[in-house]
């Protein structure tokens, strides 16, 4: 079958992949040096938060053509939550109490058979090189006495991810998807801003999030330090010294 017609349209390209709407299905080509292992992983973490009973792009397929994996989905028809947050600046609370209303529905699917967010955040903060010893050991230390949940958590949640259908929203790429706490998640999605330069909507965000699920915000801010190594383990280089800022705070008041 094949997975990539003539008829596809460019809709965005990224360092390691291109993305292609193909009529009624999108597309991902990704760079020829992309593991098979990463695309077939993200393959099967959507089809696992589908099964969860989230509302994701049904999975269509995975194959290679002319040396590049590809992954296909069913197109979600819609604008995507960023693309509303840019299109009307004025409704940014209401844009991102949507947006911690949808991470919150996804932290109240459970999957037992998603990769264990703690162990891959230990994988992650041992892989990162502009840690020293001393403070790898502080980070494993503090993961370790985190919460064990399985709650489906996004991984890489952010209003690009989301789309605003006529259905409802619909979440897309999985490829960093877990089990564990959503306060972890949370924390992603609030550092994910931090990194575009969105401070305030960064904080807003959280005590949205914060508000929105009944916890207090030291609840996510505690996992901020975890996450940002974790970040740092995915190359963030143009990133790094704000990464490692929120990695050296050791509490938050």
């Amino acid at each position: 079958m094949k997975l990539l017609p003539d008829n596809k349209t460019l809709v965005v390209e990224r360092a390691n992949k291109v993305v292609y709407d193909c009529g009624d299905a999108m597309v991902k080509v990704f760079n020829t040096n992309k593991p098979a292992a990463d695309i077939l992983n993200e393959a099967l973490n959507l089809t696992r938060a589908e099964q969860a009973g989230i509302a994701v792009p049904s999975f269509r397929g995975v194959g290679k053509e002319d040396g590049s994996w590809i992954l296909s989905t069913a197109k979600a028809i819609g604008p995507t939550l960023r693309d509303m947050m840019t299109a009307e600046p004025d409704k940014l609370t209401e844009h991102l109490t949507i947006l911690a209303d949808v991470e919150i529905d996804i932290h109240k699917h459970t999957s037992v058979l998603l990769t264990h967010q703690k162990d891959k955040y230990a994988r992650m903060i041992s892989q990162v090189e502009a840690l020293d010893e001393a403070t790898r050991y502080d980070l494993h230390m503090r993961l370790d006495g985190m919460p064990n949940h399985i709650k489906v958590c996004h991984g890489d949640f952010s209003p690009s991810n989301v789309i605003m259908t006529e259905d409802g929203p619909v979440v897309c790429d999985w490829a960093h998807a877990t089990r564990g706490c959503g306060g972890a998640d949370a924390a992603t999605s609030y550092i994910l801003f931090r990194m575009r330069g969105d401070d305030a909507v960064a904080d807003e965000f959280l005590r949205i999030y914060c508000e929105r699920q009944g916890c207090d915000m030291a609840y996510v801010q505690s996992w901020m330090s975890i996450v940002a190594a974790a970040e740092l383990a995915r190359g963030r280089v143009a990133k790094k010294d704000l990464l490692m800022s929120i990695v050296h705070v050791v509490d938050y008041v």
